[in-house]
């Protein structure tokens, strides 16, 4: 056997592709005109390329789809959505009206809801926490006969009821059901259990829209058919009128609103032609009209709680109706604005039998003012809204929409979420002005204050007069304690921010160094001081600019918990967003974040997400610093990194990677630094061992032994590649049970044959001493037959290369000389390099036949046959084993696949005459 010559650059040059400069960027944007042309182009030529590439040609499908010249996703079918859209909008408060007030599981039951309680199904509670509850509220405990059973109970109780209701009405008995209904809608006259009110209330409208719907059903399908079944008419289109309806339906209709008015109390009178109220329209053109009467009903419900939801339940139901004014919806919404009133003009204990505080009573009221005030404002026009504000008596017209007399603050808090923001923007100060008068004690005010900012801050660009509006907040703000401070100013912060009010923030960091300082915050203050320095630290783009503005260190120093480490990662990615990090004072605070960073990580559950971003953060940080020529500096870091955030495995491979640039850099330096070079790679040599995982070990090993060459360390890359080999025997013994990377192992692997060629072979230990210890730990591994076949493959062209006249590349270090040099014209070199090759040649055959699948081994057979006529003189040896690789290679494969006719090409043109012979021909 002989190795082939081989010329690399001649064949380096042979193999490039010519090069001409190119008039057009390739990913730039082309011309349509230039689209239009390659659309030809690939049309004509597709059939002769061998390969089409499917992202330079236009997408065909990428234009919109049209029917009858309108796009085809914007047809509609002509019907209303609004209906789906409340429908969807109600579940989904019903939801937050039971998640806002959960309750106890145990219910106190008045004689008014004894049709929950059944006989032995009540709990007599202890004496004692009866006198307790007594004491809390003797107006509650007054009645004798109170009884208490579960939260779950009375649920299952009330699903029971729906059945009922709606089994009697499918057996024909109507007034069954709407017996029981009834005794459903006097549960809401009792709120002595005011928390599970909100629950209470979902439970039985849901029971009441069951009913609605079934009368409303019943009375439709009377006015569309006849007795015997003939269709009469259809009034399926939201737009028929009571002329359409037959007389028989309307008399129908006529009794269930007759029936429903002759129940005894108002409540559940109320809430019954609510149900059915969508019925109206059977009778008459503008059930609008009841709308009102039922309003002023509501009036004669003395308890304020279920007044208000009775309110909520009008402006539910009416809805249902195609059209509607708001009028009624606003009368609603003044009631209710009385109630609070009188609410904080009176003692707590004046409200019957609610005896809880007046916030508690407020709070449970405000979704029935969230709900109106949406149904009034949604979707509507300036105009519209300014003429609310005219009727809710908060503006004296519609040039003077603010002027009015004070609002109630939790009224004025929904208001103003639902106000156009054009008119928020346009009042600002107007709405300030209000929030200031409007001070009573059903809503904190700062909330307000908050709110009015959150809105502006939609649309910073079109408030009217930005100065006055931030001047009247600075001044609120500044009576507040540290909690309100801080919810009011983040709210007003992007506002500050985009129009480069740095003196009203410099006052606003100033009020929270001073209210923040010697004070342990409690975690809503942190929450709102995390927002405020997030915003902070987005808005500008420099940090030492945000370093540099006053009083943010000492606020950053107040912070503690989850909220500082979330503002110590947004620094960090700010420090490491732009560039490297040069400034030595910078770079001592952000070492000192990513210290207090890395003792709050979880290191057990490193693999939790938020984990895994602070390690991640901290190691670019790391990466990312640079101290320029002062090399000595940058390695003293480096090492204090490691002692200080040493657990932080991915950031031991930074500091390997650190180390061994910073060698690199000095090296490139042209001064003499050798002996910081050996510094690095003593750091890099003890920091490899404590990083988990062989095979990244033997990679840094690799890259160190690597950069020691460079810097002509020939002794010291020596012992980084033994210790890569040592790694190499270890792999097996440390992966566990986890499956080998294959692809990663022969990456590793076809680097350290690489490396080989530029390290000097050393006669003492074997020039071959590492290839050998390589086929060692082959052999001893039960490693699959693929990733073997392809490591001697490697073996193999290390051998061919290292047995050429001329490397094709060296050691970048003139006192390095390469194997070429150092055994030049030695045949005992040539001849142990053949002799390695025969066994690794024989190796290589075996493996392959061991290879279970037939692809892979067919696909192995043309790797090493193509690797062996590549790295040898064609002979009657060399032939004979290509000839049974190309056999191989036939049985598997497809007598047509390229890879193997290509291959079969490859070996006619390099074999001589007399050796062709049929054995390889197709």
């Amino acid at each position: 056997m002989e190795f082939r010559p081989r010329n690399y650059v001649a064949e380096e040059q042979s193999h490039s592709l010519p090069r001409s400069r190119a008039d057009i960027h390739p990913f730039s944007s082309s011309s349509p005109q230039s689209i239009l042309r390659q659309v030809d182009d690939n049309e004509e030529n597709r059939n002769n390329e061998e390969f089409f590439d499917p992202l330079r040609a236009p997408d065909s499908n990428a234009s919109v789809e049209t029917v009858d010249g309108h796009d085809f996703e914007s047809s509609s079918n002509g019907n209303d959505d609004s209906f789906p859209v409340q429908t969807k909008e109600w579940t989904s408060f019903k939801r937050f009206l039971m998640q806002r007030f959960p309750v106890s599981k145990m219910i106190s039951v008045s004689s008014m809801s004894n049709t929950i309680v059944r006989s032995g199904k009540a709990h007599e509670k202890s004496s004692s926490s009866t006198h307790l509850e007594e004491l809390d509220d003797p107006q509650k405990f007054s009645e004798t006969d109170t009884k208490v059973i579960t939260q779950q109970e009375y649920v299952s109780r009330l699903h029971e009821l729906k059945d009922e209701i709606n089994r009697g009405w499918h057996s024909e008995d109507r007034v069954k059901s709407l017996k029981l209904s009834i005794k459903v809608a006097r549960l809401l006259m009792d709120t002595s259990v005011s928390n599970f009110y909100p629950t209470l209330f979902v439970l039985v409208t849901d029971v009441l829209n069951m009913l609605g719907d079934m009368v409303w059903e019943r009375i439709r399908q009377k006015a569309e058919f006849a007795e015997d079944g003939a269709r009469l008419c259809s009034l399926r289109a939201e737009n028929f009128r009571t002329s359409d309806v037959p007389i028989d339906a309307k008399e129908t209709c006529y009794n269930w609103f007759c029936k429903v008015g002759s129940i005894r109390e108002l409540l559940p009178r109320i809430y019954l032609e609510l149900a059915i109220f969508p019925c109206w329209r059977f009778l008459i053109e503008q059930p609008v009209e009841s709308l009102q009467r039922l309003v002023m009903m509501t009036r004669g419900i003395g308890d304020p709680l279920a007044s208000a939801y009775c309110r909520l339940y009008i402006a539910h139901r009416a809805q249902k109706l195609p059209s509607h004014d708001t009028g009624y919806l606003i009368t609603c919404l003044n009631d209710i604005t009385r109630i609070f009133t009188r609410i904080s003009s009176t003692k707590e204990s004046a409200h019957g039998c609610f005896a809880g505080s007046k916030r508690s009573l407020v709070s449970l009221m405000e979704p029935s003012v969230e709900f109106i005030m949406k149904c009034i404002l949604n979707d509507a026009s300036q105009r519209r809204a300014g003429k609310v504000l005219v009727e809710l008596g908060l503006g004296r017209s519609q040039e003077e929409l603010f002027g009015g007399s004070p609002c109630v603050s939790i009224v004025l808090h929904h208001l103003l979420k639902q106000l156009p923001i054009d008119i928020v923007s346009f009042h600002a100060v107007d709405i300030l002005h209000l929030i200031k008068c409007s001070n009573d004690n059903s809503y904190d005010q700062c909330l307000n204050y908050r709110l009015v900012g959150l809105r502006l801050s939609e649309q910073i660009s079109q408030i009217g007069s930005v100065e006055a509006v931030v001047n009247e907040v600075i001044q609120v703000v500044s009576e507040y304690g540290l909690d309100e401070y801080l919810k009011v100013v983040d709210a007003y912060l992007d506002i500050v921010l985009q129009n480069q009010m740095d003196g009203h923030l410099k006052t606003i960091l100033e009020g929270i160094s001073k209210l923040a300082s010697d004070k342990v915050l409690a975690e809503d203050e942190l929450a709102s001081l995390q927002s405020i320095l997030v915003k902070l630290l987005s808005h500008f783009k420099d940090l030492e600019h945000v370093f540099s503005l006053n009083h943010f260190l000492q606020i950053l120093d107040t912070m503690h918990g989850n909220s500082r480490g979330i503002v110590n990662m947004h620094i960090l990615d700010m420090a490491t967003r732009n560039g490297y990090v040069h400034d030595p004072t910078t770079i001592q605070l952000l070492f000192e974040i990513s210290q207090a960073l890395h003792s709050d990580t979880d290191l057990v559950n490193m693999k939790n997400d938020d984990n895994q971003q602070q390690a991640r953060l901290i190691s670019r940080f790391v990466r990312m610093v640079d101290h320029g020529v002062e090399y000595e500096r940058h390695l003293a870091f480096l090492m204090e990194c490691r002692g200080a955030l040493g657990s932080i495995v991915e950031l031991k491979e930074i500091l390997v990677h650190s180390s061994n640039c910073l060698a690199t850099k000095a090296l490139k330096d042209g001064k003499k630094h050798t002996a910081f070079v050996k510094t690095c790679m003593a750091f890099s040599e003890i920091t490899i061992p404590s990083i988990p995982g062989h095979i990244k070990q033997l990679n840094l090993y690799l890259g160190t032994a690597e950069v020691a060459l460079l810097g002509g360390l020939v002794s010291h890359s020596d012992g980084l590649i033994d210790s890569a080999i040592n790694c190499l025997q270890s792999s097996d013994w440390m992966e566990g049970s986890r499956t080998l990377d294959s692809d990663g192992m022969l990456s590793s692997i076809r680097k350290l044959c690489s490396l080989l060629i530029m390290v000097p072979g050393n006669p003492e230990v074997g020039i071959l001493h590492i290839p050998k210890s390589i086929l060692l730990i082959i052999h001893s591994r039960s490693w699959s037959p693929r990733l073997k076949a392809r490591i001697l493959c490697a073996i193999i062209s290390l051998s061919a290369t290292l047995s050429q006249e001329r490397l094709p590349y060296h050691a970048d270090h003139t006192e390095i000389m390469g194997n070429d040099l150092l055994f030049f014209g030695d045949s005992s070199y040539v001849c142990e390099l053949l002799s390695l090759t025969e066994s690794v040649l024989q190796n290589l055959v075996d493996v392959i036949e061991q290879e279970p699948s037939r692809a892979a081994r067919g696909s192995l057979s043309l790797e090493a046959c193509n690797c062996i006529a590549s790295s040898f003189k064609i002979n009657e040896h060399v032939f004979s084993v290509c000839s049974k690789l190309i056999e191989t290679a036939k049985l598997c494969l497809n007598a047509k696949d390229k890879y193997l006719t290509s291959t079969i090409s490859f070996l006619d043109k390099n074999l001589p005459a007399a050796a062709v012979s049929s054995s390889i021909a197709i």
